[in-house]
């Protein structure tokens, strides 16, 4: 079995649990086991060579003989063992809106149901509504839910689809008066690579305006929800939006609540119970009885904990509690810190703006150097250059200097095509004319993990190569990426001192978060690019920017904060 496999199964055994009612505890621990091997960023048949397991986050000796029974034998005995007692096509069941694990143990247990269509079928028949809590609007709902699924289906969204759309809700329900804050929360908050719904805040004293307009607008097909505090809509592109209204005083606990994620909320949950306190969406409240303690901002949250400030982005439980207990929670990367971008297309490959005016757009957002980094000659779908275009672009990259004068630098680079063959597009004479080097995958991503990793190596082990770009090639949501040898891909890299791309690209974020936290655990030097194809592509940078805070990253590991002589300086090694 792959990483993929057991991930799958892991998650499977933690919703089967959660249909039978198991401790939450239970249910969590098997969830974390299937994102810490999703997340791994490491064959997990190679830690287990290695007798490593359990030195995986969130794998104990019991998880771990459960994960080497699935690698030696292919199967795991408990998952047959709760399968007799859980169908397993009751997961799916959990992906209708308005149904929870309890309620599908409900349907299953009185009514017999185990599929999808046993449930629409019992709908339509009107034997839900007679259910214990269920009634004739529950059961129509359900139908409605069940219709949405099957129209739009339940794959995530990427999340520069996400961001946008719930930016532009937001925009609007924060001009309706007595709106005071609004936020995006959940897994959109903590910028995982897709999401499966958007859930968003507001804070405001009087909420009926605010659900008002929310479920009118123009961008919703159909409202699954529509209650004094929270309303549930579906939109016409299949996404579920949940909005969710509290006053100011209650804004803290209500945006780290539903900002999660659900094994942080568990673990901040558990250290106020040690403080006699239960924590939930509204307050604080001691438990044995006493006023509520109200957080009107997140950081009071933290501190009511003696807990430094946790930013979202790191909240998965991955040990960034236990970091901020012992005063070693990491400085992560911050936008305003980056001062260059260093892999950018222009109207001489496949861009859609000049080299000045990709320069001058640069320049606005606050940085002080890029690199020119158009395709080459083999890259034809993508106007790749030929050696004589390359050296005709030098001099487009002169006057574009002189044009900007010596407060902005301009280098001249490529992003060179590593070929299916494992060799690279352009002589080393050539490449040593250059300012910059990238190597990248766009082709052959299929191959052998053996043959595609010794691709990667070859460009890492030229030692005209600066950096890889994008380094499994991936796309979101329909194209995996390479599967290289990861571990030797950034062990390779480390030693080879070549720089290793987060490209900010909300298609590609790529390096993962997980792979990134590798490779700078390695002592990998890393780069955060928009691979911009246009002006407007800079704006790409925060998810980037993102991708390395889930990762840990620091400044000092990403050369985009750099200032140029100090990269020049390393480049030149």
């Amino acid at each position: 079995m792959n990483n993929r496999e057991i991930t799958q199964r892991f998650a499977d055994v933690a919703d089967m649990l959660a249909i039978r009612g198991d401790n939450i505890h239970r249910v969590l621990a098997y969830r974390r086991a299937a994102e810490a091997i999703e997340n791994l960023g490491r064959d997990v048949n190679q830690v287990y060579a290695e007798g490593s397991l359990t030195d995986i986050p969130g794998i104990g000796e019991t998880l771990a003989e459960k994960i080497e029974e699935m690698l030696t034998t292919g199967s795991l005995a408990f998952y047959d063992r709760l399968a007799q007692e859980i169908p397993p096509s009751l997961v799916d069941l959990l992906k209708v809106e308005g149904l929870g694990p309890k309620r599908v143990k409900q349907v299953y247990d009185v009514l017999g149901v185990t599929t999808l269509a046993d449930l629409s079928a019992a709908a339509q028949e009107g034997k839900l509504r007679d259910l214990p809590g269920m009634g004739a609007k529950s059961e129509e709902k359900l139908l409605k839910a069940i219709a949405a699924l099957a129209r739009h289906g339940d794959d995530r969204v990427p999340l520069g689809n996400a961001w946008p759309l719930a930016q532009e809700i937001l925009a609007v329900l924060a001009k309706i008066p007595g709106v005071t804050q609004t936020a995006v929360a959940g897994s959109l908050r903590r910028m995982k690579e897709s999401i499966g719904d958007i859930d968003l805040l507001v804070a405001a004293d009087e909420a009926a305006v605010v659900m008002d307009t929310f479920v009118h607008l123009p961008q919703v097909e159909s409202i699954s929800g529509h209650g004094p505090t929270k309303s549930s809509v579906t939109l016409f592109n299949g996404l579920q939006v949940d909005l969710r209204v509290l006053p100011a005083e209650r804004w803290g606990t209500l945006l780290c609540y539903f900002t999660g994620s659900k094994s942080h909320n568990v673990h901040l949950r558990e250290m106020a119970l040690k403080r006699g306190l239960s924590l939930n969406e509204h307050a604080f409240t001691p438990v044995d009885g006493g006023p509520e303690i109200l957080c009107a901002t997140e950081e009071a949250v933290y501190q009511v904990l003696d807990l430094p400030y946790i930013i979202p982005t790191l909240r998965e439980d991955r040990g960034e509690i236990e970091a901020a207990q012992a005063g070693r929670l990491p400085d992560v990367i911050r936008t305003e810190q980056i001062i260059s971008d260093l892999h950018m297309h222009s109207t001489w490959s496949d861009g859609n703006a000049t080299i000045l005016e990709m320069a001058k757009a640069a320049q606005a957002r606050g940085l002080r150097y890029i690199v020119i980094t158009d395709h080459s000659v083999s890259l034809g779908i993508a106007n790749g250059l030929s050696i004589e275009r390359l050296h005709q672009q030098a001099a487009d990259i002169r006057q574009a200097n002189d044009a900007l004068g010596p407060d902005f630098r301009i280098l001249h680079g490529t992003e060179m095509e590593i070929r299916a063959d494992g060799s690279l597009d352009y002589p080393d004479e050539v490449l040593a004319g250059l300012d910059f080097v990238i190597a990248a995958l766009h082709v052959s991503l299929s191959q052998p993990r053996a043959q595609v990793t010794e691709r990667l190596l070859n460009a890492l082990n030229n030692p005209h190569v600066d950096m890889i770009a994008h380094p499994s090639g991936r796309l979101l949501p329909d194209r995996a990426g390479a599967d290289a040898d990861w571990d030797v891909v950034l062990e390779t890299a480390v030693a080879t001192h070549t720089i290793l791309e987060i490209n900010a690209n909300p298609r590609r974020l790529d390096l993962r978060d997980s792979l990134a936290r590798r490779a700078v655990e390695l002592g990998a030097t890393l780069a955060i690019n928009c691979d911009a194809h246009h002006t407007e592509h800079f704006d790409f940078l925060h998810y980037g920017v993102a991708t390395a805070q889930r990762a840990w990253v620091t400044p000092d590991a990403v050369v985009n904060t750099w200032p140029l002589e100090k990269l020049l300086a390393f480049l030149s090694k």
